[in-house]
Parts: structure tokens; sequence; C-alpha cells
């Protein structure tokens, strides 16, 4: 296998700050191929017939949020929204661990991608990763925006991300959560990843840095999707994992700009990725066409996707994971835009998967509901996003994203809120949960209404439509829309025991305002009245 890569593009700033002097052991910049070719050699991956490669992570199928941790530093303290989430952990436990996972990559061969973080060069981050696993250094290739041959040479890392998935913590010793942590160290530039294959920890924890360092320069930092129209209207998709933004973004009439993470400056949208990481739960060609057409590219990645003997991938097989997952470089997506950016928002879509089953297919919010249902985040974790969630479990997660959120929601709620007025975006509220009774007695809403209704909305044909306020949620509600079962736009009538839905609606209107009392103390009366009824 490869030992040398002198003919691939270098750049000057070598490994010197990382304490890594493996020099031939050190492989920079591989092609996909290359890497393909040490990702088999190396018992990382196999081939589907497709020739996409297959990797299993193992015991870790999804983010561990319980092992990431920010390092307490003077210069980040007073802005860090310190909690369960955002976990402090001393400098000296950093460096400690640092020291033992570059001591231990010290006489392993190693691989490096530089990239960058962030389609707009006003606001990227110049990203560098160092693996000894060659699939997450595809991944980074697939994910990440990627340099020119010239770029690369004179590439200098703001953030380095240290991977060393076999090495495994010590809790007691090391005081991590467990053997597999997540560090993220904003004073030297370094995400310490050990103990864990799984890639998204690597996606996810630039993202965390982007949402840090954004803000500070006046841009919206997005958990969302966004595409655009022919004509430059733009709409975003704000969701957690499972509610639907890479589906419902990957439209084929519509140009995609990303699937998961954006930035909102003054210059309009960019996409802070230049891949996308698809789930591939139950996907097949008729629902998902765009998607499943990626399944079957070489230079796709699949994770813990079950093939059979031909090694033909079978979506359907939930036995490793329901977290089964694509990664693949956005342009695989034939209608991607390739420079990575769109125009200010028209439409802005909260995507929400109602385990409850009693909010509506899609809802028009007013700017203060529109605060208010930001700043709540509700949804339902889906199976298999996070170890531990085995069914559709009911949580509020603020800004449809805080468990990569390091500063207070208030502060995002805030540059949403600055931005949706002085561009004067529309926005809805679309569930993509359940309707008919909860989860274990309703069903899905149906993939083909939820496109209708939304292509409805984005192009502007809900404007002249009369609409009807949700006596409980208090949303106004579209009386009609043309081609879907009105029956479905009030959920209430979709359900046999309507006093079953009563109680259900009360209920989620309950945990609404329980959980908002924690931002009571900075919002305004009109905020607090946009809420459901209690």
């Amino acid at each position: 296998m490869l030992m040398s890569n002198q003919a691939h593009p270098k750049s000057s700033v070598g490994l010197d700050y990382l304490n890594l002097q493996n020099n031939d052991q050190d492989l920079w910049n591989l092609t996909p191929p290359e890497l393909y070719e040490e990702a088999i050699h190396n018992g990382e991956a196999s081939l589907t017939k497709d020739y996409a490669l297959r990797v299993l992570t193992g015991k870790y199928t999804g983010r561990s949020p319980s092992d990431r941790f920010i390092v307490d530093q003077p210069s980040i303290r007073q802005d860090i929204d310190w909690g369960t989430i955002n976990k402090p952990i001393e400098e000296e436990a950093f460096d400690a661990l640092f020291e033992k996972v570059t001591h231990y990559l010290q006489d392993k061969k190693i691989y490096v991608k530089d990239c960058f973080a962030g389609a707009d060069e006003k606001y990227r981050l110049n990203v560098r990763l160092v693996s000894e696993a060659a699939y997450h250094a595809l991944f980074a290739h697939n994910m990440f925006v990627r340099p020119s041959k010239d770029q690369l040479q004179d590439h200098e890392p703001d953030f380095t991300i240290v991977a060393a998935p076999n090495f495994k913590a010590n809790p007691e010793v090391d005081q991590t959560n467990s053997e597999a942590f997540v560090l993220i160290n904003f004073d030297k530039g370094i995400i310490l990843i050990g103990g864990t294959l799984y890639s998204g920890e690597v996606k996810k924890g630039i993202f965390s840095v982007m949402n840090y360092l954004l803000p500070k320069q006046n841009v919206m930092a997005m958990h969302c999707s966004a595409n655009m129209s022919s004509s430059g209207d733009t709409a975003i998709f704000f969701g957690l994992s499972g509610t639907g933004k890479t589906t419902l973004s990957s439209d084929p009439d519509r140009v995609l700009i990303g699937d998961d993470e954006h930035g909102w400056s003054e210059d309009g949208v960019f996409n802070i990725e230049g891949g996308c990481y698809a789930k591939t739960i139950n996907l097949s060609k008729e629902g998902e066409p765009l998607i499943y057409a990626t399944t079957q590219m070489a230079g796709t990645i699949l994770e813990n996707v079950v093939l059979d003997e031909y090694r033909t991938p079978d979506f359907n097989d939930l036995s490793l994971t329901q977290n089964t997952r694509c990664s693949y470089p956005i342009h695989y997506i034939p209608n991607a835009t390739e420079e990575g950016t769109g125009n200010h928002p028209d439409n802005i879509i909260f995507l929400t998967c109602d385990a409850f089953g009693v909010l509506p297919p899609i809802s028009k919010l007013t700017p203060e509901q529109a605060m208010y249902h930001f700043i709540s985040g509700y949804t339902a974790k889906v199976a298999g996003t996070e170890r531990g969630i085995t069914e559709p479990k009911a949580t509020f997660s603020a800004c449809f994203g805080a468990p990569f959120m390091p500063l207070h929601p208030t502060v995002y709620a805030q540059l949403l809120a600055d931005k949706i007025r002085r561009h004067n975006a529309t926005v809805w509220l679309l569930n993509t949960g359940w309707t008919g009774g909860p989860h274990g007695v309703g069903h899905r809403m149906k993939l083909s209404h939820t496109r209708r209704i939304l292509s409805k909305a984005l192009q502007g044909h809900l404007e002249d439509t009369l609409f009807e306020t949700d006596p409980i949620f208090g949303v106004a509600v579209p009386e009609s829309i043309n081609g879907v079962p009105d029956k479905i736009l009030f959920p209430r009538n979709t359900w046999q025991d309507k006093k079953a839905y009563d109680e259900k609606a009360q209920k989620l209107a309950d945990m609404f305002a329980r959980n908002f009392q924690q931002f009571e103390e900075k919002a305004s009366e009109r905020l607090l009245k946009a809420g459901p009824k209690v």
C-alpha cells in the first residue's frame, strides 16, 4: 500500500504543532480512489456491488452527546452556555489526554486531509483532519469544502480534528464519561476524538466550532438545509436529525444549497459543508430518487448498512442500527449549486416530528410565534440518531440544534429574529410526524402529502388561502390545500377518539409551557403570549 505521497499537495504547515513527526507514515490529501484502497487494506471497509464504500462503525453507530466536552478556558468562559450539553473539562485534563493520543498515533500510519468549512470565503474556516482511519479522510473529502491544489499548498489550519478511534480513554484517570471522547479546545484550535469510529462526530465537531465563531461576526449559524427555485427564491429548513431536512431539501424541482449546516450573513445563505450525510433508513428509489442514486456511486460512503450476499444494500434491514447513513459530495445531487450559496430566505420552515400526533401538517407563524418555536425546538428524537434512543421520544432542543450550540439559545434566536424582520421572511411550522393518533396508534404523515403541502407553500399558493386559528396552539392553519385531503390539515379530525386528542394536545401544550420557563426571564410579554394556551 501507499507509504509515501510526495506527489500529493501538501501544506507547508506540517504536523509539528501536534507533536506528530511521522514523516513517511503521514499520508497527505490522498484522492478518493487511494483512500478506498487504504480503507479496504486496513480492514475498515468493503465495496458494494456499485462500488460505494461500506463501513461498519462498531459499538458507536451514532453521536454520543454525553461524551462531548468543551475545554474550560478564560477566553471563552463567559460565552459558553455551560450545562448538560456544553460540559466543561479542565485544560490540564485535555493536555494530558492529548499527549496520550499523540503518543499513541506516533507509530501509526495517519491520514491528513486539508479542507474548508464554509462556502463563503469571508467566513471560511481552514480545517485539517488527522486520523488513523482512512475512512475518516474520505468522509472529510465528501463532507467539507474541497480546496484546489494551490490552496492545499498554502493551507494553514484554523482548527484541527485529531481522531484516534481505536484509542480508548480511562474515565477515572482522563476525566471523561466513558472510553469515547470528543473534546473541543478553542484556544488551541483542536478537536480531539477517541474511542469512536462514527464519523458524525467529525462533522458535528466542526459545526459546533462554527456555531461559536459565526455569531461573533453577525452571521446566523443554522442547523438547517436550504434550497432555492430557478429564480433564486430561497428556503431554509430547520430541524433535528430525522425530521426531513435532507429529504425535503433534495427536491428535483429546486436547486440544492445544502442539507444540514448553513450560515446566514448580510449577503445571504451559505453552506458550511461540501457534501451531504443522509439517513438511509427505508430509503427507496421511488420515495427519494436523488438520494437513492448517490448510494450507487463510487465515492459514496455507506455507514452501517447491511449488504446481502451480492453486496446489494438492504436499506430496510435495521439489524445494525436505525441510524444508517450515506455520505457523498454535494455535486452527486444533479441539481445542487456549485457555489453553495443562496439569497436571503423568502420562506423559513421549522420541521418537527410530532410523536403526539396533535400538530397540524403545516401552520403559519407570526414573528413572535416563530421566535417561541425556534427557542423551544420541539420534535421527537428519532430512533438511532443517538445511542439509547430506540423509539421516538418527545424532546425540546433549542434552536432545533441544541447539541451543537455552544452559545445561549437567545443569542441565535435574536440573530434569527433580526434577519426575519429585515428580510420579511415567512415562517412555517411543518409537522412530518404522526397523524390519526400518537406514535403506536396513528401513522407517519405521508411523504407525498408533505411534499405537496411544502410545494404549495414555497410557490406562494397559500398566500390567498383562508386560515383558521388552532384553539390550543394558536397557529394559523390553512383551511384547504389543492391536492391534499382537508381532513388531515386539522389533526383532531383524523382521530377517532376526539377526547383523547384534546388530552394529548393539552399535554403537549403543557410541555411547551414547562420547557419555556427556563427562558422567561429574557422573554418579552408578546413572546410569552405566543406559546400554546395552557
